[in-house]
């Protein structure tokens, strides 16, 4: 019974949100790239079968934030057997200490946080390993703390093109794929088109300014539950969104995802628990907000 009421509930929350996805992208200016949104469904804190019956409805890309979590999930013999097309995500913080462990992981389609040259050196000595005699290489994204908060991970905005410039020249395992922000929670739409959205917009032009690289090939990866329409709007060509699909979630002690936490600054609330708090008036002024086209 339960399983039965969990599939009518993440098939209908999911259509919903493709519909919502090709409309936002219906309405972006022609003046951006033509790339179709890739939805990432988040299922950090949910269980294999709710990731087997998102995947039955047609789903493919699947994020996790936490290591631990996501080797546990990609290896369930579920998932294994009825997910065979499934590509992973990480899109939480990356230690270095967890990159063998998460290039372990089966389907591992996109690193979307690395956020300094460090971290991309080793990711890319590690994959070199992993991967022996293929010749693949690991799709990865630059992180970038666009709001500036100190309780945000992500490279400074100004490093942007050397960090890039130094993956695409020195990384040979690794595929740059495009810019990735988390940003402030909360923005008001109302006030304007989200600042950090349009600063990642702005980095990929220096980038590819810079380094001589097609606008269409970077692709940018910035949006959530409550403001992934406006992202698309504005750009966005992967979009992370896991409440609205899956539910809310309970937060237990993660401890366990976290097993050697680094010095770094108290970690930022969760996106998806964040997002709780949008009040219902601001995510309806975000479903509706189209971008003024010049």
């Amino acid at each position: 019974m339960w399983k039965a009421a969990m599939s009518e509930e993440v098939g209908k929350a999911l259509r919903s949100v493709v519909e919502r996805v090709n409309q936002a992208a219906a309405r972006r200016p022609k003046t951006l790239p033509a790339v179709s949104p890739r939805l990432v469904a988040v299922s950090k804190t949910k269980p294999p079968d709710m990731v087997v019956e998102a995947y039955r409805q047609g789903q493919r890309n699947f994020g996790e934030n936490y290591v631990n979590e996501l080797v546990e999930k990609a290896s369930d013999p579920q998932i294994l057997d009825l997910c065979p097309e499934i590509k992973w995500h990480f899109i939480g913080h990356l230690q270095k200490n967890n990159v063998n462990k998460l290039l372990g992981v089966p389907n591992l389609f996109l690193v979307e946080t690395v956020d300094s040259m460090k971290l991309a050196d080793k990711v890319n000595s590690s994959w070199q390993r992993v991967r022996g005699a293929s010749t693949q290489r690991l799709k990865v994204m630059l992180q970038i703390n666009t709001s500036g908060e100190a309780s945000k991970h992500g490279l400074p905005p100004e490093e942007t093109v050397t960090t890039v410039k130094h993956i695409v020249s020195q990384c040979s395992a690794l595929h740059f794929l495009g810019l990735m922000t988390i940003g402030r929670y909360g923005y008001d739409l109302s006030l304007g088109p989200n600042p950090d959205f349009q600063m990642l917009l702005t980095r990929r032009q220096e980038v590819c300014d810079t380094l001589k690289l097609p606008l269409e090939e970077v692709e940018l990866s910035m949006g959530m539950s409550t403001d992934f329409e406006h992202a698309i709007e504005v750009g966005a060509t992967n979009v992370r969104v896991g409440s609205v699909i899956f539910g809310n979630r309970e937060y237990p002690n993660s401890a366990a995802n976290t097993p050697n936490p680094s010095p770094a600054p108290s970690p930022a609330p969760s996106p998806e628990k964040s997002s709780k708090v949008v009040s219902e008036e601001a995510a309806k002024k975000m479903q509706h907000l189209t971008v003024s086209r010049p």
